[in-house]
């Protein structure tokens, strides 16, 4: 019998893995963690866990501090679950480790289905689209082809300045879904994982000045 931690902060993800977890014999405990501290603080409590991360949603500083992470809970099988990861994230970690899978929130049901029943034996499953990744044949554009609107760059700014998403919402009058939805379009174009990552294209592309990131 297994404990899962879902390491997630979207309402829609997380009852989708429920409705997949519930379905399993293997499950003895569901965690939920909606930030890196809620994580941390869940591994500590639990002797083995399967973590199910949405890498992207977290304030991980790069693939080096989840690599760490899993060094430290060596008895913890991840399975990576995120909408886009970059093709360096993911040489990194698969590279570096065995105790992480792959999957992509819009994997076909079989590949979760497979993904989980792996983790529980603790052996790695690695999806077709990520290995279409890690072997090149999906051409994956580069960042001067992906254009970012003029809203996608305030809230970069904002992102790039340390304003936490229910911080951008009401500054800017919109909902948190919203604002995630941008953020992870952001990502997307970008190419990163992590607001540090998203942060340097900022400061690179003047859309952040470096005495105001600074102060």
């Amino acid at each position: 019998m297994e404990q899962v931690i879902i390491a997630d902060n979207q309402a829609i993800t997380k009852s989708g893995l429920l409705f997949f977890l519930n379905k399993s014999k293997n499950v003895k405990e569901i965690t939920e963690a909606e930030n890196k501290k809620e994580l941390l603080k869940a591994l500590a409590e639990k002797h083995r866990a399967v973590v199910i991360l949405d890498y992207t949603l977290f304030d991980f500083s790069g693939p080096e501090d989840l690599l760490i992470m899993s060094d430290k809970f060596k008895d913890t099988h991840w399975i990576l679950f995120s909408d886009e990861l970059s093709n360096d994230f993911l040489k990194a970690v698969v590279i570096n480790s065995q105790a992480f899978s792959v999957i992509f929130k819009d994997s076909i049901k079989e590949e979760i289905t497979s993904a989980l029943k792996l983790a529980f034996k603790n052996e790695r499953f690695i999806c077709n689209r990520a290995n279409n990744q890690l072997l090149g044949k999906k051409e994956v554009p580069e960042i001067h082809d992906k254009v970012l609107t003029v809203t996608e760059k305030e809230i970069l700014h904002l992102l790039a300045l340390g304003k936490t998403t229910k911080e951008i919402a009401n500054e800017r009058f919109s909902s948190t879904h919203t604002i995630t939805t941008h953020r992870k379009n952001i990502f997307r174009k970008l190419e990163v994982n992590t607001v540090y990552e998203a942060t340097k294209y900022a400061l690179r592309a003047g859309i952040i000045d470096s005495a105001e990131y600074y102060i």
